[in-house]
C-alpha cells in the first residue's frame, strides 16, 4: 500500500513507498502473470480468501490490496469469516504470509514485479482483538524485511503493509508498541483527530451508514460535496479512504458509484468480483 496523499504533500512513509523502479526480470511464482499492465493500487478484494485462490487470484488481477479475516484458535490464526469455516489447514502463513515472503524473496523485493509500491494486508479481526493482535504481532516477527514497519517515530516501508481491522480491543496494544509491523484501520470518527497516519494510514466506513445514494438516479450534490470533503480531509494529513457495504451487483449502479469514487479520489474500491473491478479501472485510467 503506498501511503502517499493524492494531493501532493507525501508523508515519510508515502514518499518512500510511491512509484516505480525496474528490477531483474526472474521466474514468476505461482498466480503471477509473467507480463502485464502495472498493479491497480485501489483494487481491494474484500474477503480475499472466500476466492477458489486466496491472494493468487488478486495478484493475477493485479489488485493492490487483499482483506483476510483471521481467528485466534490456540496460538494458531486460522482465516474465515464464520467459525463455523475455520480449517485447521487455512491459517494467515499458509494463505497469505509464506505466499508472500516467497513472491517478494523471488522479485528481489517486492510484490509485483519491477513495481515498488507497498501491497495493503487488511487483516480483519474476528476474535477478541487485544490477544489477537499480540498473537499476529508474534507471526509477524517470523518474516524479516516483508512488511512496512513503524520504528520508534519512524516508518520503514516494506513491500507488504499489514492494517488491522475489525475487533477495536487491538487498538490499545498497538498503540502502546514503539515497534510494530502493523498500522491501524480507523474509522470516520477518527478523520481530523490526532491520530497521525503513521499510525492509522487508512480511514474505512460503511458507505450505507453513511450515504443515502445507491448508485440509481443523480448522486445527491450534498452527499458528493461530503465525499470529497472526506478525501480532502484525509490525503491533508496523509490517509487513505475506504469504504465497504458499496453495491458489488454488475450493472449501472455499480459502475455509477465506483465512477463516483473515483472523481471523488476514493483511494479503495472495495470488491468480491475481482475480474470486474480490474477491467473498471483499465477502463478509467
Amino acid at each position: 500500500m503506498a501511503l502517499t496523499t493524492r494531493r501532493g504533500a507525501l508523508t515519510t512513509l508515502g514518499a518512500a513507498l510511491a512509484g516505480t523502479v525496474a528490477l531483474p526480470a526472474t521466474s514468476a511464482p505461482a498466480g503471477e502473470r509473467t507480463h502485464g499492465p502495472r498493479p491497480l493500487w485501489r483494487a481491494h478484494a474484500h474477503n480475499d480468501y472466500e476466492h477458489p485462490r486466496p491472494l493468487l487470484d488478486a495478484l493475477d488481477h493485479r489488485f493492490g490490496s487483499v482483506e483476510a479475516d483471521i481467528h485466534l484458535v490456540g496460538d494458531q490464526l486460522l482465516v474465515a469469516h464464520d467459525p463455523v469455516d475455520l480449517d485447521p489447514a487455512r491459517t494467515l502463513e499458509s494463505l497469505y504470509l509464506d505466499p508472500l515472503a516467497a513472491r517478494v524473496r523471488a522479485h528481489h523485493g517486492s510484490v509485483y514485479r519491477r513495481h515498488r509500491g507497498s501491497l495493503q494486508l487488511l487483516v480483519d479481526i474476528k476474535t477478541e482483538g487485544a490477544s489477537t493482535y499480540l498473537e499476529l504481532d508474534r507471526h509477524l516477527k517470523r518474516y524479516r524485511h516483508l512488511f512496512t514497519t513503524y520504528v520508534h517515530g519512524r516508518v520503514l516501508p516494506g513491500p507488504v503493509t499489514v492494517v488491522i481491522s475489525g475487533d477495536r480491543a487491538a487498538r490499545a496494544p498497538m498503540a502502546a508498541q514503539t515497534v510494530r509491523r502493523a498500522f491501524y484501520d480507523g474509522r470516520l470518527a477518527d478523520l481530523g483527530t490526532s491520530a497521525p497516519a503513521s499510525f492509522v494510514p487508512l480511514i474505512s466506513d460503511n458507505w450505507t451508514l453513511n450515504f443515502t445514494w445507491p448508485g440509481t438516479g443523480a448522486f445527491p450534490d450534498a452527499e458528493r460535496q461530503k465525499l470529497r470533503t472526506i478525501t480532502r480531509t484525509a490525503h491533508a494529513r496523509g490517509q487513505k479512504v475506504r469504504f465497504w457495504a458499496t453495491p458489488d451487483v454488475a450493472g449501472p449502479a455499480r459502475d455509477a458509484l465506483w465512477s463516483e469514487l473515483l472523481a471523488a479520489d476514493v483511494d479503495h474500491l472495495n470488491t468480491d468480483d475481482l475480474a470486474g473491478l480490474e477491467a473498471f479501472l483499465d477502463a478509467h485510467r
